[in-house]
């Protein structure tokens, strides 16, 4: 149980920092957003390559932020029964749903992503516009860690939800 316990919390942490550390980059995607707009429609230029980083935050804010947001139970899902079930029964149903659905996903999403992101680094991967980004590779790195700590969150998710429901009484246990 101690390793289990060490798990939950050291994947919890560094989701947390994960977590923390990209809502700064919503912070930035918003900067370059504004001055993007400003350039545009004010002084009438245009950069391929300012629009072209836009899309790269945004999809790195999305990817890495995946895992924080089911560390943090912000996840879309259908509540329609699951708000009314005993903490015993969530945990159920999240244990099954880990470990049936989120689990293997993420380690086929893994798997299927390699060569995606091996060719992209062999071939120096750049954008196919004009004006682009260099080293799009390094985007298309950010998919299979950010599955992978996904699958981190998902395991610790399982062993959480596994500690509520082999506990006595109907206590959950809590999120580091």
């Amino acid at each position: 149980m101690k390793f289990i316990t060490a798990y939950i919390k050291f994947v919890d942490n560094l989701n947390e920092k994960i977590g923390n550390w990209v809502s700064w980059l919503t912070a930035l995607l918003t900067l370059v957003v504004t001055y993007d707009v400003f350039v545009r429609y004010f002084l009438k230029e245009s950069s391929v390559g300012f629009q072209e980083f836009e899309w790269h935050l945004f999809a790195i804010i999305f990817l890495l932020s995946a895992a924080y947001t089911l560390k943090t139970d912000q996840h879309v899902r259908v509540d329609v029964f699951y708000t009314r079930m005993s903490e015993k029964k969530k945990a159920f149903v999240n244990l099954f749903g880990s470990v049936v659905f989120l689990i293997p996903f993420c380690v086929v999403a893994i798997l299927a992503s390699k060569n995606f992101v091996i060719n992209s680094f062999i071939m120096g991967e750049t954008s196919p516009d004009a004006g682009g980004l260099p080293a799009r590779y390094i985007l298309k790195a950010v998919i299979p860690l950010s599955i992978f700590l996904l699958l981190l969150q998902a395991i610790a998710l399982a062993f959480r939800s596994f500690l509520t429901l082999i506990s006595s009484g109907n206590k959950s246990i809590e999120k580091g």
